[in-house]
């Protein structure tokens, strides 16, 4: 926008310059050097709207893009939680189908590493599988809650048990 001040600056100036003067030709002249800063200033002045106007743009699409991937990071914990709720009774070659997938997620040089992860995990929580439903605790965080009551309220309405193949 300093630009743009700057130019209309100069038109003002051979305004003055114009007020001023009595001959025809430096007076034809000086107006076209005045349309020209006027122009130069306007062009200057749209462009600073539009670059503004796409920054607000980008700036709004990367907080909806936040909000969706905060909404896929939740159900992707939910997936998962129900996963492990019902590990003991899945197939065998399902569970490790599942182990190889989820080890091979994330950069090549640290799978060894979340594989070991994943298999302590799974090492230390074995007995919790397939339980039951077990009472939520107070200090439960609210987005296990919110998990655990889907899965609940899902398991209550039939699950997938009527609904066909599973997706």
């Amino acid at each position: 926008m300093f630009r743009s001040q700057q130019y209309r600056a100069k038109a003002a100036e051979y305004d003055e310059l114009i007020k001023g003067s009595t001959d025809p030709d430096e007076i034809l002249r000086l107006q076209e050097q005045q349309d020209r800063f006027a122009s130069l200033a306007d062009n200057e002045q749209g462009l600073a709207d539009e670059y503004d106007n796409a920054v607000q743009v980008a700036e709004q699409g990367r907080s909806h893009g936040l909000a969706l991937a905060a909404e896929e990071e939740l159900i992707l914990r939910c997936l998962g939680a129900a996963i492990i709720m019902q590990w003991n009774a899945l197939p065998t070659t399902l569970q490790r189908e599942i182990f190889d997938t989820a080890g091979s997620i994330g950069k090549l040089l640290e799978t060894a590493a979340l594989r070991g992860q994943i298999a302590r995990f799974l090492h230390n929580h074995k007995d919790d599988a397939g339980r039951g439903k077990r009472p939520l605790a107070d200090d439960t965080p609210a987005e296990a809650r919110s998990c655990t009551l889907a899965l609940s309220r899902w398991d209550d309405e039939g699950g997938a048990a009527g609904d066909g193949p599973p997706i």
